[in-house]
């Protein structure tokens, strides 16, 4: 009977916890504004965040996101004028147990200004990473498991590398075919792309698990 009695305690101990966790966390919208002549490279590593990167046309980079006191971010510039956007997951177990955040507080946008940048780096997980038209003096390194990467009309001086799993790659860069060197592997999708072409004074480096990859120069 003790036996019993024990683990009908536990079960309601259990179904109270799941059914707290549960409960929808509250977010809040946040915005940032950073001088852009301060600002170098853009790096923005989160998690189960859709990130879209536009151009702003006021000299400036913005931030907008949204937070609460379990999924916030830190956002710092460094003296060497690397921006970098991380997302802080300060969640128990429990808090995995229940319905996700909606899909408007599940996103990330950024603007900066056309051709002002010299990096960007970006990965996140299970959601899209888009970018507008922009360019960019250095490179973009672009890397989703589990989500789309969109580009549109992408400059890069050096190269630019992507990397998706269970998602396509799919964009446009500026530029001629023989102004890349390109390092493609595809695996369980097709591609527009060579495994390999030589020479380029710019580097294009691809890595697709489980989707397609179509990228065009323009």
């Amino acid at each position: 009977m003790k036996k019993y009695l024990s683990l009908a305690a536990a079960c309601i101990m259990l179904a109270a916890a799941l059914s707290g966790c549960s409960a929808q966390q509250t977010f809040t919208a946040r915005k940032e504004t950073f001088d852009a002549a301060g600002i170098s490279s853009v790096v923005i590593d989160v998690q189960d965040r859709e990130v879209a990167v536009g151009v702003s046309d006021d000299g400036a980079v913005h931030i907008d996101c949204f937070e609460s006191e379990k999924e916030y971010y830190e956002i710092v510039c460094s003296e060497e004028g690397v921006l970098t956007i991380s997302l802080v997951l300060d969640k128990a177990w429990t808090d995995y147990i229940g319905l996700q955040p909606s899909e408007e507080v599940r996103k990330l946008s950024v603007t900066v200004p056309d051709g002002t940048l010299s990096d960007l780096t970006i990965v996140t997980t299970n959601e899209d990473i888009r970018l507008g038209a922009l360019s960019f003096a250095g490179s973009v390194q672009l890397d989703s498991n589990g989500g789309d990467l969109r580009f549109e009309a992408l400059c890069v001086g050096t190269g630019a590398a992507f990397t998706a799993k269970n998602g396509d790659i799919a964009g446009s860069l500026v530029g001629g075919w023989d102004d890349f060197s390109i390092s493609c592997t595809v695996k369980k999708g097709d591609c527009n792309l060579p495994e390999s072409k030589p020479d380029g004074a710019k580097s294009l480096s691809v890595d697709c698990n489980n989707g397609d990859v179509t990228i065009e120069f323009v």
